[in-house]
């Protein structure tokens, strides 16, 4: 049977997002849970992690592919930590440096400018991003040399702290600060320390980025790469994968008798009369919510105004 859900790796240092959905399709194909042809099982990652960051980064399998979308848009949790007195061309440890400062903030100088990073933010991307330019990716044309101009853009941070520190005053001066952030879908970490350490009236880089939370999914619900790779070895996947529908705890779930479901797989609408009145009465359930039978996924549907539409449909 084809495998459908999500294995959340606890993705290590120096590996890329693209290398680690290749890690877990090596272990699908060992395992003889691939496929081959148009029966090939999808695997997909649901936003994407530097090489240089760690932390929970969801894959999708099968039929949660479909859902990768939902993911890449869904708010993140980070630790990181600022290195204050040098900027790079990255903006982490992985670039040349560019600017030197020898001024040091205070923590208590850090507290007071985080304020002014929570909310609705402006913030400009860095040019080794793999945003698109005229339809080339940004650090590509950085590194060939060429000027990139990188477009201001607004997101939210929901959150932004230092994290705790064993320190005798508030008033020491620091090489580096450790924080934590909740941002929405497209923040940049690492544009994000470089604002902070402007406002402090000196200049930084990250030296760490670790991603805690990816939309419903934590660090406890990440597994190694090593255990991954147990299952390549004959380990059972069911072990490791969560249920597709992990990835919609958000949402308000519906069981449909067996007719509705089958219209809704069949791509048809149901309106008021073919639902039960309990769920038409429901004020929760008025938007996007999971549509089940049996307790089975069938498809991410749409209520409004007594009418369900199909937004993706689910072939398990």
């Amino acid at each position: 049977m084809k495998p459908h859900g999500w294995i959340i790796l606890d993705k290590p240092l120096e590996l890329g997002s693209t290398q680690a959905v290749g890690a877990v399709k090596r272990n699908l194909r060992e395992a003889g849970l691939l496929g081959k042809g148009k029966s090939k099982t999808k695997v997909g990652h649901g936003g994407t992690l530097d090489p240089l960051a760690t932390g929970v980064l969801p894959i999708a399998i099968g039929e949660a592919t479909k859902l990768c979308g939902r993911m890449l848009d869904a708010t993140k949790k980070y630790e990181f930590t600022i290195k204050f007195g040098s900027e790079t061309d990255t903006l982490d440890v992985e670039g040349k440096v560019t600017e030197n400062s020898d001024h040091r903030p205070t923590l208590t100088e850090v507290e007071g400018v985080l304020p002014q990073f929570t909310g609705e933010i402006e913030q400009i991307p860095p040019k080794y991003s793999a945003l698109k330019i005229d339809g080339k990716r940004a650090y590509d044309l950085a590194r060939a040399g060429e000027d990139v101009e990188m477009k201001v853009r607004g997101v939210t941070v929901l959150a932004l702290s230092a994290c705790s520190l064993k320190r005798n005053s508030g008033e020491e001066k620091l090489e580096e600060i450790a924080l934590r952030a909740e941002v929405s879908k497209g923040t940049y970490i690492r544009s994000l320390a470089r604002d902070v350490a402007c406002a402090l009236g000196t200049v930084g880089h990250v030296t760490m980025l670790r991603r805690t939370k990816a939309g419903p999914f934590a660090l406890k619900h990440a597994i190694s790469l090593d255990k991954l790779n147990e299952i390549g070895k004959g380990a059972d996947i069911k072990d490791y994968l969560l249920p597709l529908e992990a990835g919609l705890d958000d949402i308000p779930a519906f069981d449909l008798t067996p007719d509705q479901a089958r219209m809704l797989r069949q791509g048809q609408v149901l309106d008021a009369q073919d639902l039960p009145k309990e769920m038409v009465r429901n004020p929760a359930i008025n938007g996007t919510f999971l549509a089940t039978e049996d307790d089975s996924p069938v498809a991410l549907a749409e209520l409004v105004d007594g009418t369900v539409k199909v937004v993706r449909g689910f072939n398990l």
